[in-house]
């Protein structure tokens, strides 16, 4: 462990803690793993405002784990933040922007499991640059169900000629996101996710794409809801707080398929991935026309 510390600016302590106690990961294996990480996410997170979700106890802990969307009392000066009001708590909020190595590292170090990002910039907040669809099954539907669904949107979201791109959420769904040139309302934006939702429920008797029907047994949801300001989606390569420490894991299409299953992509196993099917995703923006 003091190899990591010549890494970084970061103090990290208590790496010997461990986070995911079923399979015996510590906070030191989980700021290694993000270090890995790091050139496949950067890119991708770069000038969000995050959204943390911390488990300083783990995720088995039976302590507290916790929400976070300020940047916490003793945040470095190093690290950028970006300060917006919200109208909702009548306040300003000092959200985290991750560019750097050093930054991802402190989050680690925060026990920051759980790293979530909204679809718009710092730069651009009410612009969103990606579109994204939530692919959720409710049991006895499974992920194999929602790889059917997904890839039939996929079908779809190409015949428009648009590019979209997959992702599994880290837990029992996917997620389906296409990188757009950011000049549309979210409002926009988010009726044409659900308009896309009614075809597919229309072409697919397993699928929903209306709120009040998420909680049908064997249905999967094609959610909209989420294109939204600020409203966010866990990041490509985030842990997620499940036993096996699963990730939510960007995927080549080919992998989205009958049998998928989510605990297959975890801690360990995505760092073995050398592919990245996300690389370079921002060069092949998408204009709505809308």
């Amino acid at each position: 462990m003091e190899d990591l510390n010549e890494l970084t600016k970061v103090r990290l302590k208590n790496l010997d803690k461990i986070f995911y106690p079923r399979i015996e990961v510590s906070k030191g294996q989980v700021v290694e793993y993000y270090i890995k990480m790091a050139p496949k996410m950067l890119p991708i997170i770069k000038d969000r405002p995050l959204v943390l979700t911390r488990y300083p106890d783990g995720v088995e802990g039976g302590g507290v784990n916790f929400f976070e969307k300020n940047a916490p009392m003793g945040t470095p000066d190093w690290v950028k933040l970006k300060t917006i009001y919200s109208p909702a708590s009548k306040r300003d909020v000092h959200y985290i922007v991750c560019n750097d190595l050093d930054t991802l590292i402190w989050l680690a170090n925060m026990a920051a499991l759980e790293i979530h990002m909204p679809f718009s910039t710092i730069n651009n907040l009410d612009k969103p640059d990606f579109l994204f669809f939530d692919i959720d099954p409710e049991p006895p539907a499974t992920l194999s169900d929602a790889a059917e669904v997904s890839l039939l949107l996929k079908d779809m979201l190409t015949s428009f000629g648009l590019t979209p791109f997959v992702k599994t959420s880290g837990k029992k769904g996917l997620h389906v996101i296409i990188p757009i040139v950011p000049e549309n309302s979210f409002e926009k934006v988010r009726a044409f996710v659900h308009e896309v939702g009614i075809a597919l429920a229309k072409a697919s008797n397993i699928v929903v794409s209306e709120f009040k029907d998420t909680k049908k047994p064997g249905k999967v949801f094609a959610d909209y809801l989420q294109n939204s300001p600020l409203r966010t989606m866990v990041v490509p390569y985030s842990l997620r707080p499940t036993p096996e420490a699963s990730v939510s894991t960007p995927l080549e299409w080919s992998e989205v398929k009958k049998g998928i299953n989510p605990s297959d992509f975890n801690i360990f196993s995505v760092v073995k991935r050398t592919g990245d099917p996300w690389k370079g995703i921002f060069e092949k923006r998408c204009k709505l026309e809308i």
